[in-house]
């Protein structure tokens, strides 16, 4: 029987450092607070105008379902509306103590460590 991804390496390492760096990106991510602001993907408020090319396309598809301007319309249509999404996203870290902090960097860190330790080898050349 070999242990974590094939090798050698030890299957305990890998399981703790798994459940230590989950708990790490757990307790940091909790601490995370997502919001988003006004579109203004092209300028001030220009929501409709990037769900023009999306509609247009769509119009073009129900039309004729192997139009490939319909087709490029609508994934660049909904390409332009992601991207906007993402780009009006805010990401706030909500205040903790510098202790808290440390606890949660250094198991998200150290379980991933342990995570690679365990998939190396353990025999040495």
């Amino acid at each position: 029987m070999k242990g974590a991804g094939g090798t050698e390496g030890g299957m305990v390492q890998f399981f703790i450092g798994l459940m230590m760096a989950a708990g790490g990106a757990f307790l940091l991510t909790s601490r995370v607070t997502v919001s988003s602001g006004f579109w203004a993907f092209f300028g001030h408020e220009t929501f409709g105008l990037s769900l023009l090319p999306f509609v247009f396309g769509m119009g073009l598809l129900f039309f004729d379902g192997k139009s490939v301007l319909g087709w490029l319309l609508t994934a660049g249509g909904a390409f332009v509306i992601f991207l906007g999404i993402l780009m009006n996203l805010q990401i706030f870290f909500a205040p903790t103590s510098l202790f808290h902090t440390i606890i949660m960097l250094v198991l998200l860190a150290g379980g991933l460590g342990l995570v690679a330790r365990s998939l190396k080898s353990s025999s040495s050349p």
